[in-house]
């Protein structure tokens, strides 16, 4: 379900997220999407000669939940994208669940811009992505 919450409606400390477990397909799915085929997230016999010594999930795939949720809960439809920043903290493997959080911090009225928290942790309660985003909402 998609939320259109109005700008008005929207206050500071307000959250939303979703969750959702990596699996194969979306992981070859996501390479084919942007081309990005590194064998660390395809190859299990050149991913166990890594540093992981297990195939990672690709970093912007686990930050494109982070889109999910601005786009479809908070602020919610129409929401325009401006500004994204990403810190990566730990590896996401194959099989785990991931749980993307936005938080709002700040409303500029004139300009409708929304500057919110945004935060990816695993089924252990591990952050694996931090960052801020900035949003317009019309």
């Amino acid at each position: 379900m998609i939320v259109d919450r109005a700008f008005e409606e929207i206050r500071i400390g307000d959250k939303a997220s979703l969750e959702k477990t990596i699996n194969e397909e979306e992981v070859a799915g996501f390479a084919s999407v942007v081309g990005d085929f590194n064998p660390i997230h395809l190859d299990e016999e050149y991913a166990r000669q890594s540093r992981f010594k297990r195939r990672v999930v690709h970093g912007m795939l686990s930050v494109s939940l982070v889109s999910a949720v601005l786009g479809t809960n908070l602020p919610g439809a129409n929401t325009i994208y401006l500004a994204q920043e990403v810190n990566f903290r730990a590896p996401v493997f194959l099989g785990d669940t991931l749980r993307a959080e936005v938080e709002v911090l700040e409303k500029r009225e004139e300009s409708r811009i929304i500057i919110l928290r945004t935060t990816v942790t695993n089924q252990a309660g591990r952050m694996v992505v931090e960052g801020w985003a900035r949003v317009m909402k019309p």
